[in-house]
C-alpha cells in the first residue's frame, strides 16, 4: 500500500465505500457496500473510534496516498473498485 497520511477531515469514504462483515453497534448484520456507517457522525468521523466495539476491519484500514487520493471523491472510487475486486461474487470460492 502506498505511503500512510493523516485522515483527511470531513471524508468518510473508508466508513461508507466498503462493505463491512462483521458487527457494529447499531448495525448488528454489518454494512453494504456505499452505505454509511451508522456511526460516521455529521462531521465524517467514527463515533466508535478506539473502542473495542470497533471492527477490527475497521481499524485495520488505515490512510494512505494510494488510496485517499486527491479527495473524498477519489477515495470513494478507489475503495469501490477495491471492493468489486475483493467480492467474493467475484471470486467465488
Amino acid at each position: 500500500m502506498g505511503a500512510a497520511i493523516e485522515c483527511r477531515a470531513g471524508c468518510g469514504a473508508c466508513c461508507t465505500a466498503p462493505s463491512i462483515s462483521s458487527a457494529i453497534p447499531g448495525m448488528p448484520h454489518g454494512k453494504p457496500a456505499g452505505v454509511p456507517c451508522i456511526q460516521l457522525d455529521d462531521m465524517m468521523r467514527c463515533r466508535i473510534f478506539g473502542q473495542p466495539e470497533r471492527p477490527s476491519c475497521c481499524s485495520g484500514l488505515q490512510p494512505s496516498l494510494e488510496m485517499c487520493g486527491r479527495d473524498r471523491d477519489d477515495a470513494l472510487q478507489w475503495l469501490a473498485r477495491l471492493e468489486l475486486e475483493t467480492s467474493p461474487l467475484k471470486h467465488p470460492v
